[in-house]
């Protein structure tokens, strides 16, 4: 990228990369959570949160049932904890209207779709000054400056090239090496790649310099940020929705979905279409103080998913919040598993 400022930065052409394929990974196939593997596999969970997620189960579900918007925000760690093939079925159920996530989870949803396998071993590379330098992000990186031409955003344009075979070729052909990958081996197992292929928006967010698809020549921060920032209005779009009611779930993203949802509800709120008795869902492992959220000598207080999504949203459009704290590989099979009985039970009586 061009600078024309009076620093000196550091010279991106320097970077040496290696093949995906060559990477030790931590997350094969053969670790994902498969939907008729949980269908009826008994799940262990203390009783006061296998009621909190009945309840959210059960909204969720009423929600859709009534044509309201249901939003997931995702951290990586559903991903590379294997639980991905879950949240396809839902997208496939027509459970969610849009998911959303930071760049991370759309790295990690990349890596599987493309070659199987994702979560890289840090420790191994770091020192060697590997980490994050495989070559194959230069599909992302070329895929976002692509989508930024055409006036995408950053979620679409990956979904698009993992399922759009001619717009694919045109990213990857020209990119490829010879022990590169040239197809997605493994898109059944893609959250992008399934929204895209149901219509459902797929939004990402992102920061510049908190992502390994930053630390290669083909980076090209202008696009990145271009594409995010349509992902953003699209996402606040959505929220719009919710004046009649709806739901949202923050899965294990500590900062970038309490903080998106947060700027979102106050545009929705500034544009005269304020969520009303919107329920909110945050699923993760920190202890849950409620009457800490006000006190800024407690380090709940500087929790924003506890803050923002349980407290401060629901609390200000006159809806529940819900902290769901356990081990996401419970807490969000527990989750698939009651949607998917009353998704069931729902078609059954109609």
């Amino acid at each position: 990228m061009k600078y024309s400022g009076r620093y000196k930065l550091f010279d991106i052409n320097r970077i040496e990369t290696f093949s995906l394929g060559s990477r030790i990974n931590k997350v094969k196939l053969e670790n994902l959570v498969f939907p008729e593997k949980i269908k009826s596999q008994r799940i262990e969970v203390p009783a006061q949160i296998l009621e909190k997620v009945e309840a959210v189960a059960a909204e969720i579900v009423a929600a859709r049932v009534q044509q309201k918007p249901v939003v997931l925000f995702t951290g990586a760690h559903l991903i590379k904890n294997g639980l991905a093939r879950l949240i396809v079925e839902l997208v496939k159920k027509g459970m969610f209207t849009l998911v959303a996530g930071n760049t991370a989870t759309a790295i990690h949803d990349f890596e599987l779709a493309l070659i199987g396998e994702t979560s890289e071993h840090v420790p191994n590379a770091l020192g060697r000054g590997q980490f994050g330098m495989a070559y194959e992000f230069a599909y992302i990186n070329s895929a976002i400056r692509v989508g930024f031409e055409k006036g995408l955003g950053l979620g679409e344009t990956l979904g698009r090239m993992m399922t759009d075979v001619p717009f694919k070729n045109s990213i990857v052909d020209p990119l490829a090496h010879e022990d590169s990958p040239r197809d997605f081996c493994c898109t059944e197992v893609s959250i992008a790649a399934a929204c895209y292929n149901y219509h459902i928006p797929f939004t990402v967010h992102c920061g510049i310099g908190v992502d390994v698809i930053d630390q290669h020549p083909s980076f090209d921060g202008a696009a990145k940020g271009g594409c995010s920032a349509r992902d953003f209005l699209i996402f606040t779009n959505e929220i719009t929705r919710f004046q009649q009611g709806g739901v949202f779930i923050n899965v294990g993203s500590a900062v970038q979905g309490p903080e998106v949802l947060l700027k979102a509800v106050s545009m929705a709120a500034n544009s005269g279409k304020a969520p009303r008795e919107i329920i909110c869902a945050d699923f993760d492992l920190r202890v849950y103080s409620p009457e800490k959220m006000a006190d800024e000598c407690s380090p709940g207080y500087y929790f924003r998913d506890q803050k923002t999504v349980v407290t401060r949203v629901p609390t200000a459009f006159g809806g529940r919040g819900y902290y769901i704290c356990g081990n996401q590989k419970l807490t969000i099979p527990l989750l698939y598993q009651k949607i998917s009985q009353l998704y069931a039970d729902e078609l059954e009586c109609s």
